[in-house]
């Protein structure tokens, strides 16, 4: 705690990330080395994210959009028991953490695709976006059923959708920005990923052209409020261009 608290004391909140994503990877290496069922690393890292959105809400207030990669489009190839698992997970998180998410005015959110979810988690899944749709602090932005190519085809069927109701819509980045799952929050700044991969693995696509990417051997399970910390420090000491030239 002492060690934290030295950390939180260096951050410069005249320079945060207003949006933070994450890519949560690593949960079922971390099982394995442990002799441990690939569940219990899901599980272990289902508490590390109700700890890293504590975390977030209470101290780093300037942070409005945590991101999560909960489950990706691909995820649903893995072993049929495993995607079982994983869900009642999710549902039980849902269930569990609504209570707690009010007490730290977290809005939760959630992007991806309905095709392909149980009606029990996209019957949760509404619970806990009504439940706590007037918090007015960090946002939790829960990415299920998640691909970041799917989510520019929906957005290039959106536009298809409005031109041919007679909606004129002068196409450029500015405007696709707003068919976006993404539309209502602001640009991300960092992308985190965990366990030690060099890839966005599809996630946020289009929002990850700028963002600061930040990469740590660390398994998700392992994962703590001071690695969070330095990769913001990290982010901070970064000059960011957004593509131009150094003067």
């Amino acid at each position: 705690m002492e060690e934290i608290e030295k950390l939180l004391n260096r951050v410069d909140k005249n320079r945060m990330p207003r949006h933070i994503a994450i890519i949560m990877d690593g949960n079922g290496r971390w099982a394995k080395e442990k002799g441990l069922p690939r569940f219990m690393g899901h599980r272990k890292g289902v508490e590390v994210v109700r700890e890293i959105v504590r975390f977030v809400g209470r101290n780093l207030k300037e942070v409005e959009v945590l991101t999560l990669y909960v489950f990706s489009t691909e995820n649903w190839f893995r072993p049929k028991g495993e995607i079982k698992g994983l869900m009642k997970l999710l549902e039980r998180y849902l269930h569990s953490e609504i209570p707690e998410l009010n007490k730290n005015n977290v809005r939760l959110n959630w992007i991806g695709r309905k095709e392909g979810l149980s009606e029990s988690v996209l019957n949760v899944l509404k619970e806990g976006l009504e439940k706590t749709s007037r918090n007015t602090g960090l946002v939790l932005n829960l990415a299920i059923n998640y691909g970041g190519r799917a989510e520019i085809i929906d957005g290039i069927k959106e536009i298809i959708a409005s031109l041919r109701k007679g909606v004129s819509i002068e196409i450029d980045e500015k405007s696709f920005e707003s068919f976006l799952y993404t539309n209502a929050f602001p640009p991300l700044d960092v992308l985190i990923r965990t366990g030690g991969e060099m890839r966005l693995s599809n996630f946020l696509l289009w929002q990850a052209a700028y963002a600061e990417l930040w990469m740590t051997p660390v398994y998700w399970p392992d994962f703590t409020p001071s690695h969070l910390l330095k990769a913001i420090f990290d982010y901070q000491s970064r000059e960011r261009r957004f593509g131009f030239a150094r003067g």
